[in-house]
């Protein structure tokens, strides 16, 4: 029988749950976009969907590797205590749920996790921040959401020294489809990178293995899969050492 360690690490990945059409269906439907399972896959992990429906504390989740927090919907700004904003989408309570407990039983675990743009600003909410909740009214333009299901490309300064300038290098270009950001930073995560206009790129959360959050979608580039390599690394180390 092979060994824990030579497995592939399991990578949980979160949904979304949107009216959908396929096949000869229109209904209800649990959905991801396949770039974040074939990211997993390309870095050697075998990726598993969490379903924004269920019951998700560390107890339920500690049979996971690692976990990606995938981009979508925004967060219900009363999660951070204002009133929503005109351009703030309709608040879905069952998926913010399901990610603010998958964020505390990560924590808890010392689970290693990837939080992607809405992700990101999921962890940054958890962790007692806040955000703007329209960026071009923060920056002037619309260049981290230039149109509907298009994405832009920014490049981010990223601080030397830290665990994402050790995956990426100190610049690299980003692909980017947000109009919220992160404004008040949550409790024990640290800016590690920038936008030339100020808004916050990337997170990470001191004192945990591997905690990164990103506003961009690494997962829209498949020629470049450095940072899903290095969570499944460090899902891996975690797997060997249990």
């Amino acid at each position: 029988m092979a060994s824990n360690a030579s497995r592939p690490p399991v990578i949980g990945i979160t949904t979304y749950l949107e009216h959908s059409a396929f096949g000869i269906w229109e209904t209800e439907a649990v959905v991801l976009h396949r770039a974040y399972v074939e990211s997993v896959r390309a870095a050697g992990g075998n990726a598993v969907l969490l379903p924004p429906l269920g019951d998700w504390r560390a107890e339920t989740i500690d049979w996971l590797d690692g976990l990606v927090l995938s981009g979508g919907a925004d967060i219900d700004p009363a999660r951070y205590g204002q009133v929503p904003h005109p351009t703030t989408g309709t608040p879905q309570p069952a998926r913010d749920d399901a990610e603010f407990a998958l964020v505390q039983a990560a924590c808890e675990l010392e689970l290693p996790f990837l939080a992607v743009c809405r992700g990101m600003q999921v962890l940054n909410v958890a962790r007692g921040g806040t955000l703007h909740q329209h960026t071009p009214e923060q920056v002037g333009t619309t260049d981290h959401q230039p149109e509907v299901a298009m994405f832009g490309k920014t490049e981010l300064a990223i601080r030397p020294g830290t665990a994402l300038a050790a995956i990426l290098g100190e610049s690299v270009m980003a692909q980017c489809h947000h109009h919220q950001s992160l404004d008040r930073v949550g409790d024990g995560l640290a800016v590690v990178a920038t936008a030339s206009d100020g808004t916050v790129e990337a997170v990470e959360l001191a004192g945990h293995p591997f905690a990164l959050g990103v506003q961009s979608h690494p997962e829209q580039n498949a020629d470049d899969t450095r940072l899903f390599a290095a969570l499944v690394a460090a899902a891996s180390q975690r797997r060997g050492d249990r």
